[in-house]
């Protein structure tokens, strides 16, 4: 009797997978993936980071221009010194002192390119972009939108274009020291 239920054992059909359920949900979700692939867009940015080991030597004078960004606010030195210092306004970065700052520089030393950007470890990664961004270029506002208020002079200058202006364009960026 045992041989009879060994074979009738073998003569059972093993039962079909039944996949529709995944087959629905393959043609759910492939659409969805592919539509929010396309929204999301990587931006890489050339940068180098700034090495302590000396180049070879010149005689013309060694600037650089540094923006450390510390907790109290942001110090702007030239290699060797601090040249000024902008402490933070109402708990914010002042990013409209800094603009001002690298707009002045910017006019002293024209065919400066590069800048580096210095920062405590605990300032949030959010102000770095920003402070990159203001290093990069900023926008000059024509004369009269900026001013007292008058509405009919801001009206006139309202279809002024903003003049986008480039600063430092060449960015490294470190650890403050």
């Amino acid at each position: 009797m045992t041989r009879r239920n060994r074979f009738r054992n073998r003569m059972v059909e093993t039962p079909e997978l039944n996949i529709t359920t995944f087959l629905n949900l393959m043609v759910v979700l492939i659409p969805f993936l592919l539509i929010s692939a396309v929204f999301s867009r990587v931006t890489i940015m050339e940068m180098s980071v700034p090495t302590s080991a000396g180049g070879t030597a010149t005689n013309t004078p060694n600037f650089a221009i540094e923006v450390i960004v510390r907790q109290a606010g942001f110090e702007i030195a030239n290699g060797n010194s601090v040249e000024a210092a902008i402490p933070k306004k109402d708990g914010e970065y002042d990013m409209e002192m800094l603009n001002k700052m690298l707009l002045r520089l910017k006019a002293r030393y024209p065919e400066k390119e590069d800048a580096t950007v210095l920062m405590e470890p605990d300032i949030e990664y959010d102000y770095l972009i920003r402070i990159m961004d203001a290093v990069r270029g900023t926008e000059l506002k024509p004369e009269g939108a900026q001013g007292s208020g008058d509405a009919a002079q801001g009206s006139e200058n309202a279809n002024e274009p903003v003049q986008r202006v480039v600063l430092f364009p060449d960015i490294s960026i470190g650890d403050a020291p």
